[in-house]
């Protein structure tokens, strides 16, 4: 049975960040092709969301209730509730993502 995959709102104001950004500051039609790459990834998720690894930065606090999948440089970080996959960060993987778990998850 497939797995139904939502977004949180922050999950889903990081996409639309990350789409302006990219819209501004590289080549025309670059944004509209990483959006495009993450929804795939994130639409793959329905069929087997254990696949994604464990976050490094949150196993170092003991924590293995959530995963990652990436489309480098970005980095997808979710939770697996019953038959329900929930994206909580969509982020690029250079920022500090340490600080950033800790405010959004922690």
């Amino acid at each position: 049975m497939p797995f139904t995959v939502l977004l949180t709102d922050d999950a889903a104001r990081d996409l639309e960040d990350l789409y302006d950004y990219i819209s501004s500051h590289d080549v025309p039609g670059k944004a509209a092709h990483v959006l495009e790459h993450i929804e795939n990834l994130l639409n793959s998720l329905s069929e087997n969301p254990r696949r994604g690894a464990y976050p490094r930065e949150l196993i170092a606090v003991g924590l293995r209730e959530y995963r990652e999948i990436f489309f480098k440089p970005y980095r997808i970080i979710y939770r697996i509730i019953e038959n329900n996959v929930f994206v909580l960060l969509i982020a690029d993987g250079r920022r500090d993502l340490q600080s950033l778990l800790q405010r959004r998850l922690l």
